[in-house]
């Protein structure tokens, strides 16, 4: 008999979808390349020291997981305007790219990488909180390529093998807990490179506001997180605005996401916020309003922290919140229970806290067919 797990409250209500274990939904993906963007002309490359590959600068192809654009450097994730009014946190912590992707097509035979990152977390593995991952899209789904292992302050790797001469499209995620400023994309002499077709205009991206389980902590690749997976799941841009210690669900924060047009906002801070100095009932109404004001209709998702038991002191405050605005007539929030987000025989954690692949592939399993039914899916 296939274990299952309990989801979903939704729409005010209470809603329950199950969805085996071990057999997630996914969709079938179109396997395509990038109609819109222009081949990048040979002018645009450099090139690398004992290197014959063609060198592009990543900027000037697609980049995901970005809800601004006058961030202060391209790969950053908050307003520069913005920093003077964050935590001191959130400013340090606002230049991680975590979430941030590269898309692009290419016939190259070959794909490499350089790019600049310092790993600071001694308990989360180098490919995740400085490398790269890159994923191409095959037999209609989204298939990891290979890893790039930072091994310096600069590293230049070769990503893996590719289709021999197929025009392509990949997806290149950035370290999650590492600033990059230079990236550049290596392919073989002669070959095309083009930016992959901007999608975000027809399908609005899911915005994830949380902790260092949202930033990535500890994935063992950039790509990974539930953030990540959820993405190539849906085939849809995700914006990961987690901050690792530092998702205590400031005004400021409310403000700054509801800037970003979205199909669904998730708001996942709990493990960072304290139920015994009323935090979770003083703070998440007035985020929750606050989003509401300017998206009257774009559904919201409230998450449990899935440490904890649904019935923990913390989540219950959340559910109490839930229920209050349930009752001032908030429409379109939703509450995601603790129970099933990391459930299984084996402990799905790094350290009791920081999910492994393992628990971040369990998170993404649960929330699938609830954020799917809730931006309106099939």
């Amino acid at each position: 008999m296939p274990a299952y797990r309990v989801c979903l409250g939704t729409a005010l209500s209470v809603i329950l979808i199950s969805n085996p274990i071990n057999t997630p939904a996914q969709p079938t993906l179109p396997d395509k390349h990038s109609k819109a963007g222009q081949v990048l002309p040979a002018t645009e490359a450099s090139t690398e020291p004992d290197s014959k590959l063609q060198w592009y600068p990543a900027e000037k192809l697609t980049i995901e997981g970005k809800g601004f654009a006058d961030t202060a450097t391209w790969s950053s994730r908050l307003p520069a305007s913005s920093l003077d009014k964050v935590s001191t946190a959130v400013k340090g912590l606002a230049s991680n790219c975590a979430g941030v992707a590269v898309r692009f097509a290419t016939d190259s035979k070959s794909i490499s990488a350089v790019w600049d990152s310092v790993p600071p977390m001694d308990h989360m593995a180098r490919t995740g909180s400085g490398g790269l991952d890159l994923y191409e899209r095959k037999d209609g789904a989204w298939s990891y390529c290979g890893t790039g292992i930072a091994r310096s302050t600069r590293t230049l790797t070769r990503m893996g093998k590719m289709r021999s001469g197929t025009l392509t499209e990949y997806r290149l995620y950035l370290p999650l807990y590492s600033p990059v400023k230079e990236l550049k994309i290596g392919i073989d002499a002669g070959a095309k490179l083009m930016p992959a077709a901007d999608n975000r205009k027809d399908r609005l991206p899911v915005v994830f506001y949380g902790t260092s389980m949202t930033q990535g902590g500890c994935a063992s690749r950039s790509g990974m997180s539930h953030v990540a997976i959820l993405g190539r799941m849906l085939d849809r841009d995700t914006i990961n605005l987690g901050f690792s210690g530092s998702g205590k669900s400031e005004p400021i924060m409310a403000e700054l996401l509801a800037d970003i047009p979205a199909s669904l906002y998730v708001l996942e801070p709990l493990p960072n916020m304290n139920a015994d100095d009323n935090m979770v009932s003083d703070r998440i109404p007035p985020f929750v309003k606050i989003i509401r004001a300017k998206h009257p209709d774009t559904p919201i998702l409230l998450v449990q922290n899935p440490l904890s038991s649904n019935t923990s002191k913390q989540n219950t405050s959340l559910t109490k919140v839930f229920q209050g605005l349930k009752k001032e007539g908030v429409r379109n929030v939703s509450l995601l229970p603790s129970k099933g987000q990391l459930d299984g025989r084996e402990n799905g954690t790094v350290d009791g806290v920081h999910p492994t692949d393992l628990g971040f592939n369990r998170m993404a399993e649960c929330y699938y067919p609830v954020v799917k039914q809730l931006i309106g899916e099939k």
